[in-house]
């Protein structure tokens, strides 16, 4: 007999609308793979650069969180970050040189805090709505139009971008820190 992992079953989950429980879990299932990617990786492997201009992997896992948490801002509450928000969230969202310095010196259960933080009060606002809302377009990127769906979409797709370069940054480290 087979025993499901539940990760693998794009369904309804309690609480939650239909369209709304699909959405949640394929960004459950992208996150399972995000964490089953940086299992049991030290601090110096997640502060780890493996190229000048890089992002560690620690900076790519708080980034995600970033995301999320802009997307909250941007979608349940239709407004953009403040400069507290921003003070707390920008080296994550920028990256680059501002996030190279900003994100160092955190062991994994910090970055899997902030995920797991930012990720119950995503659902926690998607009880807040119905499928309906999901399909509401608003004015986004460049003069273009998006519904919530893909702009939620946008917010796994973007963490699962980010895992292929946990991979590639694994691969290039040296063999003293894999």
């Amino acid at each position: 007999m087979f025993q499901n992992d539940p990760h693998l079953l794009i369904t309804d989950l309690p609480g939650y609308s239909p369209d709304i429980s699909r959405l949640l879990s394929m960004m459950n299932y992208a996150r399972f793979t995000t964490l089953q990617e940086v299992k049991d990786l030290t601090m110096e492997q997640l502060d780890f650069v493996a190229e000048e201009g890089g992002n560690s992997i620690g900076a790519l896992l708080l980034h995600v969180a970033a995301v999320e948490y802009a997307y909250q801002v941007s979608t349940f509450e239709e407004r953009e970050l403040s400069q507290d928000e921003l003070r707390i969230w920008g080296p994550a969202l920028n990256l680059g040189d501002e996030g190279r310095a900003a994100i160092r010196g955190h062991d994994l259960d910090y970055y899997i805090e902030r995920l797991n933080e930012i990720r119950n009060r995503t659902f926690d606002l998607f009880r807040s709505v119905t499928d309906e809302w999901l399909y509401i377009e608003l004015p986004f990127w460049y003069n273009q139009h998006a519904n919530h769906y893909f702009m939620w979409f946008h917010v796994f797709e973007d963490e699962i971008s980010h895992r292929g370069q946990i991979r590639l940054i694994r691969k290039k480290m040296p063999h003293v820190l894999s």
